[in-house]
């Protein structure tokens, strides 16, 4: 019987398991690195262990320091949750070998199935049909398109889709880097690139008495960087026979090695409908929760029970229903994925799971990867799934860096998704759409600048009165009043001209627009809660008695609203705007537009507002009335895109001609690999990064000069 389970690992999943273990009655052991040292894994666990350092090879991937921590804390047991060591056999022995109970495979089923190449060459005796590993050093044209792909892990780290044998060496380096970096193994391998597939795996469970489940399938086609974004179960669209032969085939696979635990079989189906085994996952995924929702389980108490010698029933629950997930990444999709850091100020998501690894006022850092959130809607049909997850991505409150958050409601919408029409390659195919800045033809985005505009009024201390905030009304002409704001991502300016009159508010370019009230909330608004993490949930019932979360907040207290003609109310609140870090009370306006009432919560952040409506959010930037003029860029230089670590640097030196698209050198930032290349041919004046070089957002890197 476990009694205290230390969960090596951090952020979303360790808080996933110590949910299921609060449940249970177990005690929980966290760890952290010193970046994650104020971090809710580390704060939600019953006792916590620090290992001294940021990087993950330090860290997390210490397995001597995780087992030291463990009995240091009195753990009894050990889940490596996903990623870092969860499918490293020699930590498994480790573990057991210190007399702990491990919440895993056995480590001779996960070294089976640890290198790609090797559980390739297992299913193929099982008969199971694969793609044939081709010898990197073999590879030709008539090859060509391949896939460059890590022997050890998971996650997309370590693949590269390679086109061009010219690029191939190149690949094959950056490849090696980013596996040894992820999962402390550099071993590659090279097979073909089916081109159309979609990805659908296989959730296995299996127990110490012989009894294997397969629980259904995923589709985890939509990916990027050959890491998946949303999933969903069941796949849709496939026959019963493809189902049947999928099943089969992950039995198969699990029972072959004799696999306990929770586990993933993933296949690629091609356009034709044929299956081919692609590799087994000996963990849990990072999509369960889609699993879960359909068949009512809890995935991770099953591993805990497992681990502790208790049977399966003989067959598993049958499914109900359609789940959807969307994983939440602060990353720029229309920056070639760029990760972003700062601080998530607010993280809020109405009526559907959350499972978040930040809350509000965390740091999101370098070290690790940039995923926020895993959200999941569950519905009786996948249309209706897919819509509730559409609408609350939409009406999600996410104050902090830039996510993904508009590519996947577009994705979600997109009609080759709704129509269950999509492959690996949607999201590639449909960037350019997915990402290109909305279009403004209902005038959302400067009615948002508005109230912007007039919630920073409504928020200066400078007078009580309404009109000294909004600018005064007068009986003779005044000029209006002026802000600029820029649009964020995408840079869009919008400049708001308005004044207060006797008649109420004139606003140029709306002449239809009236203001009813300005003033700063006192609560959250109705039915939006905080997605803090499952423990302040309140849950509505699947059998399993924990299913969907629902987020509540708190009605707003609010008076009535002004008669028609009497101006807007007066309001009292805190300046424009707050620290980064600190908590910030959204200010309400609420406007007639051509009849139609509508409401705008803008909250301030230092100079950035996020003004959030029921039909999403907008983003922007208050800009000064005088811009510094010193503030301004050499043409040529390379600014580094994000902060992280240079981890290679092209054999080139100032002086040197360079080409456009040239790569110049490697960033490492939340565990992946950035190029960062010469922006047009010219000479290279100027080289200062080295390998090793921490460099912050915006730091020099090199100057190009243009050739004339």
């Amino acid at each position: 019987m476990i009694r205290s389970l230390l969960v090596a690992n951090r952020a979303e999943i360790a808080r996933r398991v110590f949910r299921t273990c609060r449940d249970l009655g177990i005690a929980t052991v966290a760890v952290h690195s010193d970046a994650d040292a104020g971090a809710p894994h580390a704060g939600e666990a019953d006792a916590a262990v620090r290992l001294p350092g940021d990087a993950p090879a330090d860290t997390y991937l210490r397995g001597d320091l995780l087992v030291e921590a463990a009995l240091a804390a009195g753990a009894d047991a050990v889940h490596p949750g996903y990623g870092f060591l969860s499918e490293h056999a020699d930590f498994a022995r480790a573990v057991r070998g210190a007399g702990l109970v491990w919440v895993g495979p056995p480590p001779e089923a996960m070294e089976a199935m640890a290198s790609k190449t090797r559980a390739k060459e297992i299913m193929r005796k099982a008969g199971v049909l694969l793609l044939d590993p081709i010898d990197p050093a073999e590879v030709t044209a008539g090859d060509l398109p391949v896939l460059v792909k890590a022997a050890a892990g998971g996650g997309g780290r370590g693949m590269r889709v390679v086109r061009e044998l010219d690029a191939l060496p190149a690949e094959l380096d950056s490849a090696r880097a980013e596996a040894a970096s992820a999962f402390g193994d550099g071993e590659i391998f090279v097979e073909p690139y089916m081109e159309g597939a979609r990805h659908v795996e296989v959730q296995v469970l299996a127990d110490t008495h012989g009894t294997v489940w397969t629980l259904g399938t995923r589709d985890c086609s939509l990916q990027r960087r050959h890491q998946k974004v949303i999933e969903e179960a069941p796949a849709p669209g496939l026959d019963g026979a493809l189902r049947r032969t999928l099943a089969e085939s992950a039995a198969n696979a699990a029972r072959a090695i004799g696999y306990e635990g929770a586990g993933t079989v993933e296949f690629l189906v091609s356009p034709a409908g044929r299956a081919y085994f692609l590799e087994m996952n000996t963990r849990l995924q990072v999509e369960h929760p889609v699993t879960e929702e359909i068949h009512g389980l809890d995935l991770v108490a099953l591993q805990l029970r497992i681990a502790e010698g208790e049977p399966l029933d003989p067959e598993p629950p049958a499914a109900r229903g359609h789940a959807v997930e969307a994983r939440l990444y602060a990353e720029d999709p229309a920056r070639d994925w760029r990760p972003q850091t700062g601080v998530l100020h607010r993280l809020e998501v109405a009526g559907l799971r959350v499972d978040a690894g930040p809350t509000d006022g965390d740091a999101i850092g370098v070290h690790y990867d940039p995923m926020l959130a895993k959200v999941v809607a569950v519905a009786p049909t996948r249309a209706e799934a897919v819509r509730r997850l559409a609408h609350g991505l939409e009406r999600a409150r996410i104050h902090g860096p830039v996510t993904n958050r508009e590519l996947l409601v577009r994705a979600l919408r997109h009609p080759e998704f709704e129509a269950a029409r999509m492959d690996t390659g949607f999201l590639e195919r449909h960037l350019p759409e997915l990402t290109a800045p909305a279009s403004d033809d209902d005038g959302a985005a400067r009615l948002a600048a508005l109230s912007a505009a007039l919630a920073d009024a409504a928020r200066r201390p400078a007078t009580t009165t309404v009109a000294g905030r909004l600018g005064g009304w007068r009986n003779v002409p005044s000029q209006p009043q002026l802000r600029s704001y820029r649009a964020e991502p995408d840079g869009t300016e919008h400049e708001v001209r308005y004044r207060l009159t006797r008649d109420g508010l004139l606003a140029e370019d709306f002449p239809e627009v009236r203001l009813l009230s300005a003033e700063p909330g006192r609560g959250t608004a109705a039915g939006w809660g905080t997605a803090a993490g499952w423990g302040t949930a309140a849950r509505r019932g699947t059998a399993a008695g924990w299913g969907t979360a629902a987020w509540r907040g708190t009605e707003p207290t609010l008076g009535a609203e002004p008669k028609p003609g009497a101006g807007p109310r007066p309001v009292t609140g805190p300046g424009p705007g707050v620290a980064p870090g600190q908590a910030a009370t959204p200010a309400r306006v609420v406007l007639d537009v051509a009849g139609v009432r509508r409401t705008f919560e803008v909250t301030a952040y230092g100079d950035r507002r996020y003004v959030d409506t029921p039909r999403g959010c907008h983003v922007f930037t208050a800009l000064p009335r005088f811009p510094d003029p010193t503030a301004r860029t050499e043409p040529g230089s390379l600014l580094a895109p994000m902060p992280g670590t240079v981890v290679r640097v092209a054999e080139v030196k100032a002086g040197d001609r360079v080409e456009a698209g040239q790569p110049l050198l490697w960033l490492e930032a939340m565990k992946m690999e950035h190029r960062v290349t010469a922006p047009a041919a010219g000479v290279l004046t100027a080289l200062h990064a080295t390998p090793g070089h921490q460099v912050e957002v915006g730091a020099l890197l090199a100057v190009v000069t243009v050739e004339e």
